[in-house]
């Protein structure tokens, strides 16, 4: 029986998305998936080696199937007359010109505006780059040795720690170099990569957008990173476009400036910490007041606090009537909290001061 092409393209992509589980039953797996015999799998398998996509060891039953791997590494030293996008043409475009055009368009993106982060912020002498690809996915690392992204940006606008920082970077419109840039190239760059990690001192921060889910990891113990790890990968079949990542954090109505931010409350917690002070809710709200819609991300975060909720849900939200606060992912206890703040049940510190003063007095 003659396979259609579109079965043909469905067989392919099928073992490439599946040899990495299955290196030692491939051929069976095809052949139940596609009620096919095990010789027109074998044959299959076969066309993806002969194309340089699959790797194979072994002979009969011990063979083994993987994914067949490329890696180029390309160094530069770093000055002002290093430009981005030559860079990218010269070196990284040869080797990826077969993706598809909006998986190009995004490499070219993420990567374009990482390397303009190294030559104008990262007081680094040396980059390298690393360009990892097979049949499944397109892996970009850009890594320099300056003082290190999180470190810059603490000494640059004086805040508590690298940590502080990170959560500033993860806002957007954050920028050491404010006449040349606009602050969005990391926000935009960790959206538009199925995975973004970023590596610097004793944090790694990693982004997985099919789930929408950021992490920030303290490396504790470990040795810390010497200057700044970009690490970003997407699937070579991916749909999403620049453009739709851009659109989603717009105001719409068309105005395609960007308008809507995403705050991981997370990034905001320190090991044993709870969100309880009016301080902690402040540091969450720096320069939010620049977007028409904040998603205040809860994910992670058990409960919050009185003086917590007052200054995010009452106080702020009544100083910036302009400003929409969209609480997602929270547990009942924090919306019975939220709820409570934005009816006015929560007294501010002032009034319960004075009525403590009053009850003192009527004693």
């Amino acid at each position: 029986m003659t396979r259609r092409p579109r079965q043909v393209g469905e067989i392919r992509q099928f073992i490439i998305e599946s040899v990495e589980g299955h290196s030692a039953d491939m051929a069976r797996l095809v052949s139940q998936q596609f009620h096919c015999s095990r010789g027109t799998a074998l044959a299959h398998i076969g066309r993806l080696q002969g194309e340089g996509l699959i790797d194979a060891t072994g002979r009969n039953k011990g063979r083994r199937y993987s994914l067949k791997e490329y890696q180029s590494i390309f160094g530069s030293h770093v000055s002002p007359d290093l430009e981005e996008d030559v860079f990218w043409r010269e070196k990284l475009l040869p080797e990826l010109r077969n993706l598809p055009e909006n998986v190009l368009n995004i490499c070219d993106y993420g990567f374009t505006e990482m390397m303009n982060n190294v030559v104008d912020h990262s007081e680094s002498t040396q980059v390298t780059v690393v360009l990892t690809r097979n049949g499944l996915r397109t892996r970009i690392m850009v890594i320099d040795n300056g003082m290190g992204i999180f470190n810059k940006i603490q000494r640059t606008f004086g805040l508590h720690d690298p940590r502080h920082a990170l959560l500033e970077l993860a806002k957007g419109k954050l920028t050491t170099d404010q006449e040349r840039h606009t602050g969005e190239g990391v926000f935009y760059a960790s959206r538009v990569f199925d995975e973004f990690r970023l590596m610097s001192g004793d944090l790694f921060y990693r982004r997985i957008n099919q789930t929408d889910d950021e992490w920030l990891i303290d490396a504790g113990d470990s040795p810390p990173t010497s200057g700044t790890v970009v690490d970003m990968q997407i699937r070579n079949n991916a749909s999403r476009t620049t453009k739709d990542v851009f659109d989603s954090y717009a105001s719409g109505d068309g105005d395609f400036s960007f308008a809507r931010t995403h705050v991981p409350i997370r990034l905001a917690m320190y090991e044993g910490e709870q969100m309880l002070s009016r301080s902690q809710a402040k540091r969450i709200l720096a320069r939010v007041d620049r977007f028409r819609e904040v998603i205040l991300d809860f994910r992670g975060v058990t409960g919050i606090g009185q003086a917590f909720a007052d200054e995010v849900f009452r106080i702020f939200a009544q100083e910036h009537p302009e400003v929409h606060l969209v609480p997602l992912f929270t547990t009942p206890d924090i919306d019975g909290m939220i709820d409570r703040a934005k009816s006015g049940e929560i007294a501010s510190e002032s009034q319960q001061l004075s009525l403590l003063s009053l009850g003192a007095v009527q004693e």
